[in-house]
């Protein structure tokens, strides 16, 4: 068989997928719920503290220019000021029948410098380095870095990530070929790593695709397949031994010479660390890189030094400002804002919204509207939440504060509001993959968050619904927590009908990513279609006498398709399988295959 192309056996959603991955032989998806694992889970190697330094302090290397002669100050420095009073999101109306809702105020941007080095903390072995390129090849050597090892990070960062470029550039300066890079999720920041794809320093890419990197899998031009994980599916593969991690590299905003660390600190502070918890226990060697190092011990402590191999310091590590990028801005657009608002309408008027309940909105611009109008009818009926999940945004930290919710569960915040809220308010809660997302585990939080709305690039009319392609087949965005997500009892996705003059729900969705089944409800700018397994919602809507604009899907799809011309022109596919989807359970649902790319790749990562 030819090496583009891959041995394919139908899986339970009837999609054709690939039978082995890299190599390694995979599960077809077999349904929702119908496949048990089995076995014991992966551990790292027994260690020894005969082979650690005996005062703690693992620091290996550092970049020049930045130490300084005390400690002057630096433990708990934070850019982060807190929400002004007067940044409220109030809903509005615009005098057109439709709700607006006001432009919030620029992000808060750091306002203080990186803090010094106080050479106080720095062993004597530690080496000076002229750049972070220097340092993590010091580090890397160390950790015994060799040709097709998995070298993974986290995306904590976002847009605004500055390790793993200098990280892959110093692996390819030590030589070393046929590397994994195993992320918790790539953005287009990360295009530079393209030319080691080329050169075959990075043999291919396991995590979630956004932009450019996305664009280049499309276009077959990775030499490895590409795997695309939900963030507990993630959790998933490393705790199960499907993926095995030789080299964690960690970015760390606050971090003692020990490597305790966390992210709520610093003047690079992300806020939670959760994405590379799963990396610090499992991997082989695990390196933290900071630029804010602290006197032991680092509290509160999100990854612990235990498990930490090396520290480096770096000058910067990450931008906290583009941690909001891509699709986690709040959208504009007057017709996602309706939708945005008959989402809520949906929650408050099938009964859903109550003393006690609990949501999850997405990181989408849509469903970051909805969090807003939700939090106007909560007010007007006296409701409070008793959790709302993160993702964490300014809206959200709002309600925290306005009383609206007892608590915010957080996996990753989104703006810097959020980080400030998870560093100085006990009730935001920081929370892992592990917790909140595993489907291999003792249970997960998301079977009991009582409504979630999420975002979607196509669904179908059988309420399946895709996230990574666009109906042109291009790989432009991750899953993030999406898959996840659909385990709570009330699934929403609010999407327009139409995107760019081309319709969204099709007959099927191009990449299959959740199962129909799973998906309640699907609001739109023409009407709102209820999936006719949850005729309780129906009945609720109808008892509470609800004038919602109910439409059957079919009905919806047949308005847009006129409305268009008709439905999309299927995208031209090669044979060879680009990427595999795995579902929460580790099996395939569906596969990417290589695609002709004409245009630029858009900006994506909601994860």
């Amino acid at each position: 068989m030819p090496r583009s192309c891959a041995e394919l056996a139908p899986n339970a959603a009837g999609r054709m997928v690939p039978i082995t991955v890299n190599g390694q032989s995979v599960v077809p998806f077999k349904g929702v719920g119908q496949y048990t694992p089995t076995g014991r889970k992966a551990a790292p190697a027994v260690r020894s503290c005969n082979d650690y330094p005996p005062d703690g302090n693992k620091v290996v290397a550092f970049v020049e220019g930045i130490t300084g002669s005390s400690e002057q100050g630096i433990e708990g420095a934070t850019a982060v000021p807190a929400l002004s009073a007067a940044e409220g999101s109030a809903v509005s109306r615009d005098g057109s029948g439709a709700t607006a809702i006001p432009t919030p105020p620029p992000p808060h941007l750091p306002t203080s410098p990186p803090c010094r080095l106080p050479t106080a903390l720095l062993p004597a072995g530690a080496a000076a380095c002229a750049n972070a390129v220097e340092a993590l090849k010091v580090a890397l050597k160390s950790a015994g870095l060799r040709d097709g090892m998995t070298i993974s990070t986290h995306h904590h960062f976002r847009n605004g990530d500055k390790v793993a470029v200098p990280l892959f550039q110093a692996a390819a300066e030590l030589g070393a070929r046929d590397l994994v890079w195993f992320p918790s999720a790539s953005f287009p920041c990360h295009a530079p790593l393209i030319p080691l794809l080329e050169s075959g320093i990075i043999h291919r890419i396991e995590g979630s695709l956004n932009g450019p990197l996305g664009d280049y899998c499309s276009a077959g031009k990775m030499r490895g397949m590409g795997v695309l994980r939900s963030h507990g599916g993630r959790w998933q593969a490393v705790q199960d031994g499907e993926v095995h991690i030789d080299i964690a590299v960690l970015a760390a905003p606050t971090c003692d010479p020990f490597g305790n660390a966390n992210g709520v600190n610093g003047p690079s502070a992300c806020g939670g660390l959760g994405f590379g918890l799963v990396d610090s226990l499992y991997a082989d060697h695990v390196i933290l890189v900071t630029d804010h190092l602290v006197p032991f011990p680092c509290v509160p402590w999100q990854i612990q030094g235990n498990h930490v191999d090396q520290v480096v310091v770096l000058d910067q590590i990450g931008d906290p400002a583009k941690i909001i990028s891509g699709t986690t801005e709040l959208t504009k657009s007057p017709d996602r804002l309706m939708i945005a608002e008959l989402a809520a309408q949906f929650v408050r008027d099938a009964g859903l919204m109550h003393d006690g309940f609990s949501f999850q909105a997405g990181a989408g611009g849509t469903a970051l509207a909805f969090a807003i109008y939700l939090k106007d009818y909560m007010q007007h009926a006296g409701v409070k939440a008793r959790f709302i999940r993160g993702g964490s945004t300014r809206y959200l930290v709002e309600m925290l504060n306005e009383g609206l919710t007892d608590y915010i569960l957080d996996g990753q915040t989104f703006d810097l509001d959020g980080v400030r809220s998870m560093r100085d308010n006990p009730r935001h809660v920081h929370t892992s993959p592990f917790t909140s997302y595993n489907w291999h585990g003792k249970g997960c939080f998301a079977t009991f968050v009582d409504v979630v709305v999420l975002g979607a690039t196509e669904v179908d009319v059988d309420f399946n619904a895709n996230v990574v392609t666009h109906s042109d087949g291009r790989l432009l965005h991750g899953i993030g927590g999406w898959q996840n997500c659909l385990a709570s009892p009330c699934v929403i996705l609010p999407v327009p009908a139409v995107r760019d003059r081309i319709p969204v729900i099709l007959d099927r969705v191009t990449t299959l990513c959740g199962p129909g089944e799973l998906i309640d409800v699907i609001v739109t700018e023409r009407g709102i279609a209820v999936n006719p397994r949850r005729q309780d919602l129906l009945t609720a809507l109808k008892e509470n006498g609800s004038k919602l604009p109910i439409r059957p899907i079919r009905e919806i799809k047949q308005e847009v398709d006129a409305l268009c011309g008709g439905p999309p022109a299927p995208p031209q596919f090669g044979d060879k399988v680009v990427a595999a989807i795995k579902w929460v359970d580790g099996t395939v649902i569906d596969c990417v295959r290589q695609v002709e790319i004409r245009g630029p790749a858009v900006a994506g990562g909601g994860e």
